[in-house]
C-alpha cells in the first residue's frame, strides 16, 4: 500500500485537504466524514485493509480542518464540496463511502451528480424525514454533540452498544486513531455548521427521502443493530425506497460498526464492489 501525505487541491471554494492511500491505477473509493471528523479520524486499520483494493481518497470537505472555505449549514452545499474535489484532482466517476453525515452528503453527491457515483455506500445514516417506526435518541446524544470537546468516554458511548466488548473494540479503534493522528480537529465554527445541516436533513429540508427512487445504482446500506445516534430504521427506509439497495446490520455494535467489524465490513464491501 502506498500513503501519500496531506496534499491541497485548488476548487472555487479554496484549498481542499485531502489524503491518497493505495495504489494509484487502482479503482477509487471517496470517503465522506462524520460529524466533527477529519482526515484523520478514519481508523488507520480500516483504512489500510481498504487500500489493498482501492485507491482509497478522504478529504477534509469546506471549510474543515486544514481545508479553507466556510463550512455550509446544508448537506447539498457539502455534496458541491465533494464534487469541487473530485473534479480538482481528476476523479470521474467512484465508488462513494459515506458515514453519518458523511452518508447524507453522499446521498446528495449521488443526487447531484447520479453519473460520478459507481457504487453507494451509506454507512450509519438515514435519507433524512423519517418518523415513524424510528425511536427516540437517548438524551445524552444532544448532549454530547454541543460540548466543546468530545472525550474518549463521549465517544465510546456514542459508538458502541451497551456491551464491554462493543466498549472495548470502539476504544482499541479510538486508541488507534489518536495513535496515527497528525493533524487538527475540527473547530467550534464547523461543528456548528454540521450540526445545522444535521437538524435540517433530519427535520426534511434537503432531505433525501423524496428523491430515494432516483438513486437508481446500486447501494448498500450498513449499520450496528442498536445505533443511539441514528437509528437503524432509516438505513430500513432506505433499503426500500431505493431501487436497489442491499441492508446489512451487524450485532453487538453502534454508530462505529465499520471499525468495530472492519474485516467482516471489508468483506461485504469488496463483495459489493466487485458484484
Amino acid at each position: 500500500m502506498t500513503h501519500d501525505p496531506i496534499q491541497y487541491a485548488e476548487t472555487a471554494f479554496g484549498k481542499l485537504a485531502y489524503r491518497i492511500d493505495g495504489a494509484a491505477d487502482a479503482e477509487p473509493l471517496l470517503l465522506l466524514q462524520r460529524f466533527r471528523g477529519t482526515i484523520e479520524d478514519w481508523d488507520p486499520l480500516f483504512i489500510e485493509r481498504l487500500a489493498r483494493d482501492h485507491k482509497v481518497v478522504r478529504f477534509d470537505n469546506v471549510g474543515v480542518s486544514r481545508s479553507q472555505g466556510e463550512t455550509p449549514d446544508n448537506v447539498p452545499d457539502m455534496a458541491k464540496g465533494a464534487l469541487a474535489l473530485m473534479d480538482a484532482i481528476g476523479l470521474g466517476s467512484v465508488h462513494t463511502l459515506g458515514w453519518s453525515l458523511g452518508g447524507y452528503v453522499a446521498q446528495a453527491l449521488a443526487l447531484l451528480a447520479p453519473d460520478r457515483v459507481k457504487r453507494l455506500v451509506i454507512a450509519g445514516s438515514g435519507p433524512g424525514a423519517v418518523t415513524e417506526g424510528t425511536q427516540k435518541r437517548h438524551p445524552r446524544v444532544n448532549e454530547i454533540a454541543q460540548k466543546k470537546t468530545i472525550e474518549d468516554a463521549d465517544t465510546v458511548f456514542l459508538f458502541s452498544a451497551d456491551s464491554d466488548s462493543s466498549r472495548a473494540a470502539s476504544q482499541a479503534s479510538l486508541d488507534r486513531i489518536a495513535k496515527a493522528r497528525t493533524g487538527d480537529l475540527a473547530t467550534q465554527a464547523t461543528a456548528g455548521a454540521q450540526l445545522q445541516a444535521i437538524i435540517n436533513w433530519s427535520g426534511g429540508r434537503d432531505a433525501a427521502r423524496p428523491r430515494l427512487g432516483e438513486l437508481t445504482m446500486p447501494i448498500l446500506v450498513a449499520n450496528g443493530t442498536t445505533d443511539v445516534m441514528v437509528p437503524p430504521y432509516g438505513a430500513f427506509v432506505i433499503s426500500q425506497e431505493a431501487p436497489n439497495a442491499k441492508l446489512v446490520l451487524y450485532p453487538d455494535s453502534g454508530h462505529g460498526f465499520l471499525f468495530q467489524h472492519i474485516d467482516a465490513f471489508v468483506d461485504e464491501l469488496k463483495a459489493f464492489f466487485t458484484a
